[in-house]
This record gives structure tokens, sequence and C-alpha cells, in this order.
């Protein structure tokens, strides 16, 4: 990668159910590719208690999904107010984005390399 080419990771862990607005918002920003996984996690909101066949029981990781993009920096501001905007319900186990520092990216079919390769 050229020396001066910043890239950046962005890693949200947000609910499920805000997924398919987030894609839409970082879309119209200008993001052409993420990668999903499905996740289970816990902070603040310490998982809850469900009640299964009589018994309760303690679900202490809940369901989330992790999405991550590789850009240019110079989007990296637009990217996370969109993610923002889009999973934010005020509710607790809204979720977390990371934002850190890309060294190289390597396109594997062409061999392309830094924003080329994005």
């Amino acid at each position: 990668m050229p020396k001066g080419v910043v890239m950046k990771q962005i890693t949200a862990v947000i609910k499920p159910f805000k997924l398919d607005e987030v894609r839409e918002a970082l879309a119209e920003v200008g993001v052409t590719g993420l990668t999903v996984t499905e996740v289970k996690g816990f902070g603040r909101q310490k998982g809850h208690t469900e009640l299964y066949r009589g018994a309760e029981y303690v679900v202490d990781f809940l369901p989330k999904v992790k999405v991550e993009l590789v850009i240019d920096d110079a989007l990296t501001e637009r990217a996370v107010d969109a993610i923002i905007k889009a999973a934010r319900t005020g509710k607790i186990g809204d979720g977390k984005i990371f934002v850190r520092n890309i060294e190289q990216v390597i396109r594997i079919r062409t061999g392309e390399t830094g924003p080329d390769a994005v």
C-alpha cells in the first residue's frame, strides 16, 4: 500500500433487528462491502432471565450481529455516524463501534492492494 494511504476497519456490534437499517445507511454513504457475523455477547446488559418449561434460567449471552468493513479513512466519520443513527434504539444493549487502522489489504483474486483491493 502506498505511503500516506490510510484505511480503517470499523467493527460494529449491534442488535440483530437493526442490521438492514445499518446496511442501507452504510450504502447511502458509499460503503460498497461488508462482512456480517452472528455473535453472542453481553456488556452492561448482563443477559436476562427466561422461563422454559416452568424452569427459570439465565441467558448470559445475548444474540448480536457483528458488522465489519474496511474503508478509506476519509469515509470513516460518515460511516460511523451512519451506523450510530441506524443502530440506536436508545435502550441498553444498542452495541459498540470499534475503529482501528489497517496496514494492508490484498485482493486474493487479482493481487490488488490498498484501497483498490476493497
